[in-house]
């Protein structure tokens, strides 16, 4: 394949990576305590895997943009409402940051890891996503929305461990569940396409 046809490949991988950022995010979510669990991470991964931390970066970005809109709309939940309504601008830069963020350290670890080996690289790229992406939306609300949260849980003490039992825990556990398994499985199917990250992603 020359030059020309592969960055013909990537955008064309990217622009179904991203409609299918856009229709995870927007139509399949499933209500899962005050949150909801998406799958929208996946595509994310599997960009990040395949494109760098840069491809990995612009769907983040996608999906940041779509959870905004949400938020923005009321379709997000009634805590995100709140959460906005609290603090708008806050609110839109932790739904922009914790995606993009994910999608960077997705293709930073797969590029890292897959020195040692291919698969352990996606793995490692499913296992960092998650933990980012939930990382960054759990410090900022215990720390913008401390008070917030505080007021939601009726409790002073134990914060973050009521916090993450209470509006984290399943969540992440579930999405972080569902990220590893199919990360390797959907690789799998891509090399069989021959469809091979960019040399540049690892």
């Amino acid at each position: 394949m020359n030059k020309k046809q592969g960055n013909t490949q990537r955008l064309a991988v990217l622009a179904v990576l991203t409609a299918i950022v856009i229709i995870l995010q927007a139509a399949v979510v499933i209500p899962l305590g005050p949150f909801t669990v998406t799958l929208t991470m996946l595509p994310i991964i599997i960009g990040a895997i395949m494109y760098g931390p840069l491809g990995g970066a612009v769907l983040g970005t996608v999906f940041g943009v779509v959870v905004s809109i949400q938020v923005l709309t009321g379709a997000a939940g009634a805590f995100s409402t709140a959460m906005l309504e609290y603090q708008p601008a806050a609110t839109i830069l932790i739904c922009l940051l914790k995606g993009i963020a994910a999608g960077l350290a997705a293709g930073a670890f797969f590029r890292l890891f897959r020195k040692a080996s291919f698969y352990l690289g996606v793995v490692m790229a499913a296992v960092i996503a998650p933990v980012v992406n939930t990382g960054i939306f759990s410090v900022g609300c215990l720390t913008i929305f401390r008070s917030l949260i505080q007021d939601a849980l009726g409790t002073g003490s134990n914060l973050l461990l009521v916090f993450l039992t209470t509006f984290i825990g399943l969540n992440f556990l579930v999405e972080f569940g569902i990220n590893v398994a199919l990360t390797p499985v959907v690789m799998r199917i891509f090399r069989a396409v021959k469809l091979e990250p960019a040399k540049a992603a690892g």
